[in-house]
This record gives C-alpha cells, sequence and structure tokens, in this order.
C-alpha cells in the first residue's frame, strides 16, 4: 500500500513544489486548501504524513490539534510550513516533526521530506513485523541462488540475513517456504538498507496473488497475541516513560532489536532505554541536529537519526531534562543507515561522568517528570 500524505496549504505554487516532490518519492497526496476541508479528512482517513502552512499560526495550530487528538492520525509524521514570523517553539511543542522555511527551496524541500519517507516507512512497518527464521535463497544481477535467512516478515517487506553482500540498488529475487507451510513463496523486492553485519532490510515490489495469500495467512496465524505501543517522545512538564515491556510481553520491533544486538554492539554497561529529544553536532561544526536518545549507559548512547554520522566521526551530544543540560562528547562506533548510529561517550572530567549518573538516576525513577527539547523525533534505537 502506497504512503499517503495530506498538504494544507491555499497557495498554489507551494502546494505544487510540495505535490511534486511527494510524488517523486512515491506518496499519493491529498490536498486540502482549508482548515475545515482538513478536519474532515483528518476524522475519516489516515494519513502517513500531514504537512500544515502555519502562514496562519493559530488555524494551522488548530489543525495540528485536530490530527493529534483523532484515532486515524494521533502518531502521523506531521511537517509544518513556516516563516520567520511562525512560534516555532509552540509548534514543536504540540509534536511537529519536521519544519519547512519558506520561501520553499525544492533542493531544502526534498532533502527533508526524503528523510520523512524513511521515517514513514519505518512508521509504518513497526506494528505488522512478525520475527521468523527461515531459509531463503536470492537471486539479483548475475548471481544466483544465494543462501540467506529470513529474519522478519511483513506484507510490504522483510529483513534477512545475508551471506555476501548485495550491490546497491538491485532488484532481488526471494524463494522461501515459510514455518508450517508447504508452499513456496517466490516474489522480488529492492533492498532499502543494508549493515556490515549482513543484515538486508527489503521492500516488496512484485508480490503474484498466490504469495500474497501465502503471506497474509501466516502472518495472520502468527501476529504477536498483544502489541506494546511504541514510546512517544516526553513533552516538556511530562513523565520519562519507562519503555521496557511488562512481563509476559514481546519487546517491540524484535527485528531491530536483533540489529542492535551484534557481537560488535554488546556491552559490558548497564543500558538504560529512554526517549529524550536531543541535539547532536560533529565536533567543530556548529549546526544542530535534531535527534532522539534512546538508551544510555555511563560509556555509550544510541542516537536515532535519519542520517546517521560515519564510524569515526567525532560528536557532541546535548540533552536538556529538567534543570540539567548534559553536554558530551563522544565518537561514533556503529552505523545503521536510515536508523541511527551507536556512539562511544567521551567523559574527559568528573563533572561529565556526575552529569551521565544524574541522566541515569532520573531515568530509573519513572515517578519523575522530565524536561525534554522541543523536537519530536518518532524513531527510536
Amino acid at each position: 500500500m502506497a504512503l499517503k500524505s495530506l498538504v494544507v496549504c491555499a497557495e498554489d505554487a507551494t502546494t505544487q513544489v510540495l505535490r511534486g516532490i511527494l510524488e517523486a518519492l512515491g506518496l499519493t497526496v491529498d490536498r486540502c486548501a482549508t482548515p475545515s476541508q482538513a478536519h474532515t479528512k483528518l476524522a475519516s482517513v489516515r494519513y502517513d504524513s500531514v504537512i500544515i502552512d502555519c502562514e496562519n499560526e493559530m488555524e494551522a495550530l488548530d489543525v495540528l490539534r485536530q490530527a493529534r487528538s483523532s484515532a486515524r492520525n494521533a502518531t502521523t509524521l506531521t511537517i509544518a510550513i513556516a516563516d520567520n514570523q511562525t512560534n516555532v517553539r509552540q509548534i514543536f511543542a504540540l509534536g511537529i516533526n519536521f519544519v519547512l522555511y519558506k520561501p520553499i527551496s525544492e533542493d531544502r524541500a526534498w532533502s527533508s521530506l526524503r528523510a520523512a519517507r524513511s521515517l514513514m516507512q519505518r512508521e509504518r512497518r513497526r506494528s505488522s513485523r512478525v520475527a521468523v527464521h527461515a531459509k531463503v535463497a536470492l537471486d539479483y544481477a548475475n548471481v544466483e541462488n544465494v543462501s540467506a535467512t529470513l529474519i522478519d516478515l511483513s506484507e510490504e517487506g522483510s529483513a534477512v540475513q545475508s551471506e555476501k553482500k548485495l550491490p546497491p540498488d538491485c532488484r532481488v529475487y526471494f524463494q522461501f517456504a515459510l514455518p508450517g507451510h508447504t508452499s513456496v513463496v517466490r516474489l522480488s523486492g529492492e533492498m532499502v538498507w543494508q549493515d556490515s553485519a549482513g543484515r538486508v532490510g527489503m521492500r516488496f515490489v512484485n508480490v503474484p496473488t498466490s504469495s500474497r495469500r501465502v503471506l497474509r495467512n501466516w502472518l495472520a496465524a502468527n501476529a504477536p497475541a498483544t502489541v506494546v505501543a511504541a514510546p512517544l517522545v516526553p513533552r516538556p512538564a511530562e513523565k520519562i516513560v519507562k519503555t521496557t515491556a511488562p512481563a509476559g510481553t514481546n519487546p517491540p520491533d524484535r527485528a531491530l532489536a536483533r540489529l542492535r544486538s551484534s557481537p560488535g554492539n554488546r556491552r559490558t554497561q548497564s543500558r538504560h532505554v529512554c526517549r529524550l529529544g536531543a541535539d547532536v553536532y560533529r565536533t567543530g561544526v556548529p549546526v544542530p541536529n535534531r535527534c532522539s536518545l534512546t538508551d544510555i549507559s555511563s560509556g555509550g548512547c544510541y542516537v536515532e537519526m535519519p542520517t546517521p554520522f560515519p564510524p569515526g566521526t567525532r560528536v557532541e551530544i546535548v540533552v536538556r531534562a529538567q534543570d540539567m543540560k548534559l553536554r558530551v562528547q563522544g565518537v561514533v562506533q556503529t552505523l545503521h543507515p536510515g536508523f541511527g548510529m551507536g556512539v562511544q561517550l567521551v567523559l574527559k572530567t568528573a563533572e561529565n561522568h556526575d552529569h551521565v549518573q544524574s541522566l541515569i538516576r532520573l531515568l530509573a525513577e519513572s515517578d519523575q517528570g522530565a524536561e525534554v527539547g522541543p523536537f519530536n523525533d518518532p524513531w527510536t534505537r
């Protein structure tokens, strides 16, 4: 199913630019010129993203509140179109994920919307992936019958563990049988991401009807009985919510958990799961990159962002919680394209150690409130 975006904008020229980019990225686009039209759409249609022109700030905030209060679009990724008069802090506080500034530059809009599309795809698959372990044969380019292991599956795509590195932008042909089924599933897909440990994310492109039927039946029979909702970034004055799954339930996104638990990524320090808005800087570059800090220990942390830095990059991370401002330096150790990066902390002073330990103690106390930065990035490690 194609991703779907709603553009709430009265300006034809701006809408035309955004529609062209979104459609080129494979999204279908609805356009509303007035807030009343948007209210009707948001109440009846589920969107993967909503883009709101904030020229009339009160109307824009009303549309944003409508989206956040609706059952269909409460967690939809939202993008604001702002100018230098817009109260950006206020719209971030209501859960805006990205901001496009007027006048809309096609180049900058391309970069932001491409990153947003990656996040939309991952949010869509978050609740539908099912862990699986099955042998699969891959054919691509001039290579045939490459052995791999299917490690999770949905109707739209899968993750596999491959013995060989796949070439970028290649069409891949799958053949596999699911546990408990004798029917062979045959389909084609394209690579979305690939990491250094041999894990590959695939999006299905062509699924024959017979294979689609087998997939649906197997997924329906093997879907988890309970689903643990993805944790939300705490807003100012809200509590930091522990993201540990209740006893007896499965943690969300088990494929992504496997992605993070490769032998080279295991640590001796105790990790504390969290979800905090943060800014990360390349050392010596004064440009902040909005991100989410999703776990931390005394030795390292994981930073979720759509365009992570390559291993070896020196970074500075700034986190605000309650009356504390944590500023630490580190070095990128692992890279997961489109997902985030693992950072080894470099704690040079006793004060650095004390600040990290204070944040860890704060996260361990579920009854403590926390103030976080204004950015709401929905992607956790």
